[in-house]
């Protein structure tokens, strides 16, 4: 349950910039990422440590590991020794946002429906 809140989160952060074309309710939701945004860290490293703690095969907790470093990207750059392979890793991901940010927000809307 708590994985699959965090996963909408992070998914709704993630496509801020795609939310306005949703018809109806799309302005409002693209406002309501936005400001999610403004906690975009803090939300990064609670989905990354969750993701690590509950990690199985299944696909909830990898893709809480994977939205978790793309939005902690900015305060893991500050660990020593890791900083610049997280750097690196978030630019390759950076690449797969829209997807990842849709699987992420799909899988946590399907924890919370299943």
């Amino acid at each position: 349950m708590i994985g699959d809140i965090l996963l909408i989160v992070a998914g709704l952060i993630l496509l801020t910039g795609l939310l306005g074309v949703i018809p109806a309710l799309g302005e409002h939701i693209k406002k309501f990422a936005k400001w999610l945004g403004g906690f975009q860290g803090i939300i990064g490293i609670i989905a990354l440590i969750y993701g690590i703690w509950t990690f199985s095969v299944s696909l909830g907790p990898i893709m809480l590991i994977i939205a978790g470093i793309m939005l902690a990207t900015g305060l893991l750059q500050t660990l020593p020794a890791v900083g610049d392979y997280i750097e690196k890793l978030a630019k390759v991901l950076g690449s797969f946002q829209t997807i990842i940010g849709i699987i992420t927000l799909v899988v946590g809307i399907w924890g919370l429906i299943a």
